[in-house]
This record gives structure tokens, C-alpha cells and sequence, in this order.
């Protein structure tokens, strides 16, 4: 029967299938407004539909039963955000909008994929056969019957059913797309050119830094002028600027020597144990998992082959002493075959060893005993593995191992029958227990850090220049970041969630608690909240002046670019001509110019040969070529170019049909101040 342990863990699987499927993780705009309702704090509005606290909670509860339930670490946290952020999302637009258009998924369609007549990705991942990868309804049946006992199963169960739903009403909408595209002939001709013709030729560029920028002016106007022709390229997301300071936490010298002076203590009590390995699990120390060649170890640490102990030692920032648990003379690689059988087959495991000592064929044992089906199918042959890669419980016996020597090993509910095939040389072997001190600041030091940190957070109080004049007078430089609506963390320090949470709630001028990072402790101001929808022009002006410069530069060299023939024109503007060969419609670049597809483009388009063509403003410079011949050969046929264009089309069509819904829809996300 299957557990939901189980079904957790595919589900991993089958979240990054959904996600694609579910119009490429559908990444949208997010807000910054905080809005509250009668009682439940309103952490987000999708499409005119507000999002509660609690039902954000909810999902995200849901999402994370379905995911195996971790949390552990920052990333699956905002791994977990966001995927119950795009749950949310397909609830409240991608679902009702899609049946509105028609599109929705009948009770006899949902029978048909859990039956697997129509194979849902989501079904199969869960329910497939893990040795045969068949889909198994016996599983779904098993599961179905755990779910009126288990609240868990049901949650789970839901959610499950949710995104197979969300697949097949993705799948509808990519399919209708896909059938209102079509290739005619005229593309596929012109495709099969491109594809079949290539050009050799020879061209001539004048690079745009052959003229100064001195001499190139761009006015203010031009660049507004600019800005408002193309303001759709600068949409941004709405952020607040913040400043903060930064108390580093280090340890002084009186900390390292109080440091050094308890580790060397310990190291003279360390060196004195008889029980190695009890005094390292005391000291909550490690354990080397495998034991460790001699030859690997440095010529400081080649002691602990001698039994001696190696420290202490400082390595960086951290004091080190290790010390020999056992010593081996071990063979440095063997080679090994195995019968795996249950615990409970403990006489069949006897009669196997009398037989296999006995001269029976081990391969033929292992095919047809043998539990590890993988190994079982190739005589129970696991290859030649370093000594290093055996398990410390069976470093005992495989040690003193002779080639042809049968060996049966009982751990936890397995037996393992090994048979040794080959044994090389051997060398010293060593099971090390180590002990480990950081050099960190002690509460002293962090409670002088943290009282400068308190006087500066009361001076600095009030304003951003009250805050840069405090940052003067205790010689800390002040840094910036930019919080975006919707990030958890800032980018420019770990582990900064809370920070960013006070931030999104933050008024310009507030100033914040101190954070403690761990290593140091942080103070933040914000600066400015900019909720505009456009990058401003000041921003961007840089960017573009240097398209207005290009331009007008190509226009200064259209002129010295004129001439009757490409010898003429290079004579005169003093460069050299240079050669081309093969120039596809699909290259992006020409020769030695890496990245020029408009110049290549034009190669590729050109009919006439021996012409000299109008210049072409590319990305470094100005460009007139001359193509001398036309290359042809049959590498495509028309109906490959076809279907090539056909599935080309149909995924830039899905694709665009993601971008076009995520303008369509109206998106708040409100959760900063709370996850």
C-alpha cells in the first residue's frame, strides 16, 4: 500500500511539471500596498479577488503537506512561497478564466486520466510502478482506501487532483494555440533557402569608436523623446531604497587567546583517553565515515598513521585536533560480488553460504536470490571499489579478506552475502575522530558590539542624514540595497528575511530594530518607496544616449561609406577588406564581428551577387559588403523545413500567449510584511 510518506516524495517530481505546465510557472507582477480586512490582514489581490492571511496560510500548509513538508532551509521556504503564490494565482484567474473561454475539465475527463485511459503527467508520477514505470491503478485504489481515516490523505488528495485539473486545462489552452498556427508555403521556401544557401563575400566596417564621442551630441530632448517612444522596455517592479549599517561581531585578541588556551587544554586531555571514539561523541565531535588512506593524508597529519594525535592546529578560523580510532592494513581497492536477502531469510542465507563455500556458481545464486534486482541481474557484481568506499561495519571483515573468501554480513533487516574477487596491495588505513573549535567572539565582545550598535541606532533616529551623520561619527560606511515588491531577502546580505520583512512595512525615513546576522549585527533605514510602474528617465538615460550616439554615429559614416567599389571605400577610410565564407540566415555573427545578426541577416538575404550593398548599422559599426557567390546544397527538404518551422511556431505562439495572459491580469502581492 502506498504511504503518503511516498506519494511526498514523487510529488517533487511532478511539482516541476505542473509548473511548466501551468503556463511556465506563470511569473507576474507583483504590488506593494498593504490592505486589511475586517479581521484577516489582506497579503494580496489577484485579478480584483483579495487573498487573505489566512488563506495564504493555508495553501502554503497545503502546498508544503504535498512537498514532503520542509522547510529547512531559505531556499525550499521560497521554493514553498512561490509555488503557493502560483496556486493561488491559477485559483483565482488561470482556472475561472479559462472555463470562461470555455475551457474546463468534465467529471468524465478526471476518470479518464485517473484510470490512465488519458494519462495525466500528475497521476503517473504518483502512481506509476517504480520497477516497471507502468501506471499502476492498484496504487490510486490503495491510497482512495486510507482517505476517509486520514485527514492528511484528503488534504493531500485535493491538492493532487487540483493540479492534474490545472494540467489538462493548460494542456487545452497550449493545444488551441498550437491549432491556430500554421506554416504556408512561402515561409517554407523561404526557409529551405536559408537553410540550404550559404555566401561567401567580402565586406568592409568602420567601427563606431573611429569617432570620438565628443563630437556626437545628444540632447535631453532626444533622450525624452526616446524614453516616450519606447517606455514599454523600462516597466519595472515597485522597491524601496534602504541604507544600513553593519556592526561586525569579531573576535578580539583576548578572545583568541582564551580560545587557544582552552583548546590546548583539551588537546593534552584529548591525548590521554584510551576511548577515542567515546570522547569524540562526547565532545560533539566526527567520525570519519569510511576509513581514510594514509597516502592521502598531509605530511602534518601522515602522525595519526603512527597512532599519534595530529594538533591542535589553527586552520583558518577554526582550532583542529584528530586523533586515530583504528588502524588498518587494508587492501587499497577490492573487488566484491553480493546476495542481498531480508533479515527473515536468515536460513536460506545459511544454506547459500555452505553452498557458495562449497563451489556453487555465485552469479546463478545471485540471479535468482538476490533481492538488489539491479545487481542480481548482472551476478550480483557490484565492480572493484577503494577500500575508502566500505562501510566502517564491514571494514573489519573485508580487511583481512583473501580473493575467492565468501562473507556474510547481517545489518538492520538486510543480510549480505559477499564474495571477494579480487584484492590488491595493501596500505595503512585509518578510522579518524576529530574534534573541531571555531575562533568566535565571546558574550563579551558581542555585548560591547551590540551597546555601539544601540548608541548609534538612538543618534542615528530620525532622518537619513541624521543616520549618515551618526555612520560618520562611529567610522562606518553606510551601504544601499534595493528591496523589490515581492523578494524575501535582499540580495546583498544571507540570511536577510527578517530585514526584508520590516522593510515592505517600513515608512521612508523609519529606522529599524537591530538584526542580529549571526556574524554581525545590521541597522536599516529606508531611504525612498518608489511605486511607479517605469524605470525613470534619469535611470536610464546612459543606456540611452549610447543608442542615440550609435545612431548618429552610423549616419557620420553612411558617408564615408560611399563609393563605387569595396577596395575604393577601404583605401579611403584606410582599413582592409576582408573576406566571409558561409554566411547563414541563422548565424548571428560575420567573420570576426561575433555579434552582428543584422549584418548577417542581410548577407543571408541578398539575391544579387557582385553588388555592393547599402551600409548596415550593426552593433560595433557600420558595414557594406559585396557577395560574391551563392552556395547551395540539399541539407533540408521542404517537408523537414516544414515541420520544423510548424514546431517552432507552435512554441513561440505558447509562449506568447503566457506573456499576453500575465498582462492581462491585475496582481497585488502583499505577503513582504508577513512570510
Amino acid at each position: 500500500m502506498i504511504s503518503l510518506n511516498t506519494m511526498r516524495t514523487r510529488f517533487g517530481i511532478v511539482l516541476s511539471v505542473v509548473i511548466v505546465l501551468a503556463l511556465l510557472a506563470f511569473i507576474i507582477s507583483l504590488g506593494p500596498e498593504m490592505g486589511f480586512g475586517s479581521k484577516d490582514p489582506v497579503v494580496g489581490v489577484i485579478n480584483g479577488d483579495k487573498v487573505t492571511y489566512t488563506e495564504y496560510l493555508d495553501e502554503y500548509e497545503t502546498v508544503k503537506a504535498g512537498n514532503g513538508g520542509s522547510e529547512a532551509t531559505d531556499e525550499q521556504a521560497d521554493a514553498l512561497a512561490r509555488t503557493t503564490w502560483q496556486s493561488l494565482v491559477a485559483k483565482n484567474f488561470i482556472v475561472p478564466d479559462f472555463n470562461k473561454a470555455g475551457l474546463e475539465v468534465t467529471q468524465a475527463e478526471r476518470l479518464s486520466m485517473l484510470s490512465g485511459e488519458h494519462p495525466s503527467q500528475v497521476f503517473y508520477s504518483m502512481f506509476a510502478d517504480q520497477q516497471t514505470g507502468d501506471y499502476d491503478v492498484a496504487q490510486i485504489s490503495a491510497f482512495l482506501s486510507q482517505i476517509n481515516s486520514n485527514p492528511q490523505y484528503q488534504s493531500f488528495w485535493s491538492y493532487l487532483n487540483s493540479q492534474a485539473v490545472l494540467e489538462r486545462l493548460s494542456s487545452k489552452f497550449a493545444g488551441i494555440v498550437k491549432a491556430g498556427t500554421f506554416v504556408n508555403s512561402l515561409e517554407v521556401e523561404q526557409g529551405l533557402a536559408a537553410a540550404n544557401e550559404s555566401r561567401n563575400g567580402r565586406y568592409v566596417t568602420l567601427p563606431y569608436t573611429t569617432i570620438a564621442d565628443s563630437l556626437v551630441t545628444v540632447t535631453d530632448a532626444e533622450i525624452q523623446k526616446f524614453y516616450d517612444e519606447h517606455k514599454s522596455l523600462y516597466k519595472k517592479l515597485p522597491n524601496r531604497s534602504l541604507t544600513y549599517v553593519v556592526f561586525d561581531v569579531e573576535p578580539t585578541e583576548e578572545d583568541m587567546k582564551a580560545i587557544e588556551e582552552k583548546v590546548m587544554a583539551i588537546g593534552e586531555e584529548f591525548a590521554a583517553v584510551e576511548d577515542v571514539r567515546a570522547y569524540v561523541r562526547k565532545n560533539m565531535g566526527t567520525i570519519t565515515e569510511n576509513y581514510v588512506p594514509a597516502s592521502l593524508l598531509s605530511e602534518d597529519e601522515a602522525v595519526m598513521a603512527e597512532g599519534k594525535q595530529y594538533g591542535p592546529v589553527l586552520n583558518i578560523n577554526e582550532w583542529e585536533i584528530s586523533r586515530p580510532i583504528d588502524i588498518k592494513d587494508a587492501p587499497d581497492s577490492i573487488g566484491l560480488s553480493h546476495i542481498v536477502l531480508s533479515a527473515q531469510n536468515a536460513s536460506m542465507a545459511d544454506s547459500l553460504v555452505t553452498a557458495l563455500k562449497g563451489g556453487a556458481d555465485f552469479a546463478a545464486a545471485a540471479a535468482a536470490h538476490s533481492a538488489a534486482t539491479a545487481t542480481a541481474q548482472v551476478g550480483g557484481e557490484l565492480g572493484v571499489l577503494p577500500f575508502s568506499a566500505i562501510p566502517v561495519e564491514l571494514a573489519g571483515e573485508l580487511a583481512a579478506a583473501k580473493k575467492g573468501d565468501i562473507i556474510k554480513t547481517e545489518a538492520g533487516e538486510v543480510i549480505q552475502i559477499f564474495k571477494v574477487t579480487r584484492v590488491d596491495a595493501k596500505s595503512k588505513h585509518i578510522l579518524i575522530g576529530s574534534l573541531s573549535f571555531p575562533v568566535e567572539p565571546s558574550s563579551a565582545t558581542r555585548r560591547a558590539v551590540h551597546s555601539s550598535a544601540s548608541l548609534f541606532a538612538v543618534d542615528a533616529k530620525g532622518s537619513v542624514d541624521k543616520f549618515n551623520a551618526s555612520a560618520n561619527t562611529a567610522a562606518i560606511t553606510p551601504r544601499v540595497a534595493r528591496l523589490q515588491q515581492g523578494e524575501r531577502s535582499l540580495s546583498v546580505l544571507e540570511k536577510s528575511h527578517e530585514i526584508a520583512r520590516w522593510a515592505h512595512g517600513a515608512k521612508v525615513g523609519e529606522i529599524s530594530e537591530i538584526f542580529n546576522m549571526g556574524n554581525a549585527y545590521v541597522i536599516a533605514m529606508v531611504t525612498a518607496i518608489d511605486d511607479t510602474k517605469y524605470l525613470p528617465v534619469s535611470e536610464v538615460s546612459l543606456s540611452i544616449t549610447q543608442t542615440l550616439r550609435r545612431d548618429k554615429k552610423f549616419a557620420m559614416l553612411q558617408e564615408k561609406l560611399a563609393g563605387s567599389s569595396l577596395e575604393a571605400i577601404a583605401q579611403s577610410a584606410g582599413v582592409e577588406v576582408k573576406p566571409f565564407e558561409n554566411v547563414k540566415f541563422s548565424d548571428y555573427g560575420v567573420a570576426d564581428m561575433s555579434l552582428e545578426p543584422r549584418v548577417a541577416g542581410a548577407i543571408a538575404s541578398t539575391v544579387e551577387t557582385g553588388k555592393l550593398s547599402a551600409p548596415i548599422q550593426g552593433y560595433s559599426g557600420a558595414v557594406v559588403f559585396v557577395v560574391d557567390n551563392v552556395n547551395k546544397a540539399e541539407t533540408q527538404t521542404a517537408e523537414a523545413e516544414k515541420v520544423l518551422q510548424q514546431a517552432n511556431l507552435e512554441a513561440v505562439a505558447t509562449q506568447a500567449s503566457v506573456m499576453a495572459l500575465q498582462r492581462m491580469v491585475e496582481i497585488e502581492d502583499l505577503r513582504g510584511q508577513y512570510f
